[in-house]
């Protein structure tokens, strides 16, 4: 004889700790199997767009830092970008290399967070505290730099608000040298874990066709198989210039685009950008960091859409210019808020347990997500 069995709605969140900030997940299920997930957001919702209206271009650097807050300097990196190209400036060679040293030990910094965390939503402390230990002597060169360690305010239209410390460089090469041989540890404690592979292969998987179809970019994106890299195939600042490779999910412990692909994605990208930072801090030239920056802003008339690959994936800023000093609109096209759409897709079938799994590995924050 058949169970007969009821659907039943479950909350999970918005103070759950494993939904990685506020955020509700609607749970749709039969017994502990899952009909359906669907994402509530808002609750750390800013205004950031709203807010752009109202300042000057300079004055919207430090409100970008607040979106996805574990990565405020790639934040900064896009915004600056996307006006220099509104005004047709263009940038001292120092300055250009100095973001993209910035934007490399950000990268780092925040695939640690993501890492660490997704070891600690599955159980695993450990690696968590390991992580986040070397995660502090990118936030110390950081400091050093510009004084701040979460909200950095760093990267400006046209420059950056402070020149290198003298031992920056060097402090930086030596993080390089410390940090690379820690990257195999962490496979051996996380990655390669028994535990940690049956909780996550063939778990989540997200087809190729699906992850395009629901507007994936980045590891998400990567992990599926698609070598799709903005750094790579629509080069902004001077990224064209460095010899990296760009990682895919390979299907190693599962099945081509699971849980455990887009974790190891993101390991596979910490050596990259250790690459990246080598040749950076080889190549950098001296010069004046602040020559380009216009004293006042005040751009023609027009559209511009300008994007870079931040940690998350593709982020974009829209702006539409009046010719004021103020923008009269802005867009952002957060990853973040791209990739909980699949949510609902992804966890169809799955048990309750395997929620958080999922949700981990698409690596979201909230602070994005809502703006």
């Amino acid at each position: 004889m058949a169970i007969k069995t009821e659907e039943m709605v479950l909350n999970m969140g918005p103070q759950h700790p494993s939904t990685h900030g506020v955020l509700r997940l609607e749970l749709e299920l039969e017994g502990e199997i899952i009909k359906n997930v669907k994402p509530h957001i808002g609750y750390l919702h800013r205004c950031f767009e709203k807010h752009a209206e109202a300042m000057t271009y300079p004055q919207v650097v430090p409100y970008t830092d607040r979106m996805d807050y574990v990565a405020s300097m790639y934040n900064n990196f896009g915004y600056a970008v996307t006006v220099e190209k509104l005004l047709g400036i263009e940038v001292p060679e120092r300055v250009e290399y100095i973001r993209v040293i910035m934007g490399e030990l950000q990268r780092i910094a925040s695939h640690m967070v993501a890492l660490g965390t997704y070891g600690l939503d599955l159980g695993a402390f450990t690696p968590f505290l390991y992580l986040f230990i070397d995660r502090e002597k990118i936030l110390n060169l950081f400091e050093m730099t510009c004084g701040a360690r979460l909200l950095y305010n760093y990267i400006w239209v046209g420059g950056v608000s402070h020149d290198l410390h003298p031992d920056f460089l060097r402090l930086t090469k030596e993080f390089i040298d410390y940090y690379r041989p820690h990257i195999a540890e962490l496979n051996e404690l996380l990655s390669y874990n028994k535990i940690f592979i049956e909780r996550t292969a063939n778990v989540g998987v997200m087809p190729l066709d699906t992850a395009i179809n629901y507007g994936m970019t980045g590891p998400n994106l990567r992990a599926s198989g698609l070598k799709f890299d903005l750094r790579k195939d629509e080069p902004y600042s001077i990224y064209d210039r460095f010899d990296f490779d760009v990682p895919v999910g390979e299907g190693k412990m599962g099945t081509v685009g699971d849980c455990w692909d887009r974790y190891f994605v993101r390991v596979l990208e910490l050596e990259q950008s250790l690459k990246i930072l080598e040749q950076a801090i080889e190549q950098i030239p001296e010069g004046d960091v602040q020559s380009a920056i216009p004293k006042r802003i005040k751009p023609p008339a027009g559209t511009v859409y300008g994007r870079v690959e931040a940690p998350r994936g593709e982020l974009g800023y829209f702006i539409i210019s009046d010719g004021s000093v103020n923008p009269f609109r802005m867009k952002v096209r957060a990853p973040s808020f791209v990739s909980l759409s699949i949510m609902g897709e992804l966890c169809k079938g799955h048990l309750v347990s395997d929620v958080v799994a999922i949700l981990g590995s698409i690596d979201i924050v909230l602070g994005e997500v809502d703006r």
